[in-house]
């Protein structure tokens, strides 16, 4: 298990804090939501692990975490930048208590971490399937189960949040969407067994999102099967994730979201 904190300000509850997971690329859909929710007046933890992204054909973006804190602290949040490898089954006790020891306690819980390795039914090892489940679905169970066994709400108040991000791709990406599908069972059950402390929790399934993983054919081909004519970026996931931790979208709950633009299937 590894965690390193960069500087935070010091502690001031003022503001709620959310944990976001997955937040170790300057264009990917964590550091859109992390933007978001910190220009809504949220304070921001989030988690990143940097072996992952340097074994992903786009490689590890040096500094990152850093800038990002660093550009969130100037939206007026202040952060914990947490490295932490989630596939370690004694990562979410850690991460929380990092968060809790920086900031204060975690008011939603925002995933957006994912094992992504393409492969098939026929050529996806044992390895590679144990590993998506591991990271997609028992580190976000751990999360959610830390996150409501700390939770400490107003008696009778709707107000803590959880946000899962998912996906539906599965064919030709079978461990990654298999894994998602059971991320999104474990959310819903949240939405009912976290409901008496006053929380909520939904899935976003939010298509398929330009953060440079694209080439220019299947961009174009993606932006023709959307009414709107392009993909989806960060910011249109971050809008709906802001909206579902905000104290309006508290209705929305035990639901499965998709914010793909309309794209057809």
């Amino acid at each position: 298990m590894t965690i390193n904190e960069q500087p935070s300000a010091p502690l001031d509850q003022a503001r709620p804090v959310a944990l976001i997971t997955g937040v170790g690329r300057s264009i990917g859909i964590g550091a859109g939501i992390a933007r978001q929710l910190a220009a809504s007046g949220w304070d921001i933890a989030f988690t990143y692990w940097t072996p992952y992204d340097r074994r992903m054909t786009w490689g590890a973006e040096d500094g990152a975490a850093a800038a990002i804190a660093r550009e969130l602290e100037d939206a007026g949040a202040r952060t914990a930048a947490i490295e932490a490898d989630l596939s370690d089954p004694d990562a979410a006790p850690r991460i929380f208590d990092a968060a809790e020891q920086r900031l204060g306690p975690v008011t939603a819980l925002v995933l957006s971490h994912a094992e992504s390795v393409d492969s098939g039914l026929l050529d996806t090892t044992v390895e590679a399937f144990d590993r998506h489940f591991t990271v997609n679905a028992r580190a976000s169970w751990l999360l959610i189960r830390e996150y409501g066994l700390r939770f400490r709400g107003e008696p009778d108040a709707v107000a803590g949040r959880i946000v899962a991000l998912t996906s539906d791709h599965t064919v030709g990406n079978l461990p990654y969407g298999a894994s998602k599908g059971a991320l999104d069972r474990i959310t819903q059950a949240a939405a009912h067994e976290l409901a008496h402390l006053g929380v909520t929790a939904n899935v976003v399934n939010p298509g398929p999102v330009d953060t440079g993983w694209m080439d220019d054919g299947l961009r174009e081909a993606l932006a023709r099967s959307t009414p709107l004519g392009r993909t989806g970026t960060p910011r249109d996931t971050a809008h709906l994730v802001d909206f579902l931790c905000s104290p309006q979208g508290q209705w929305v709950n035990g639901q499965l979201l998709k914010s793909n633009g309309g794209a057809a299937s």
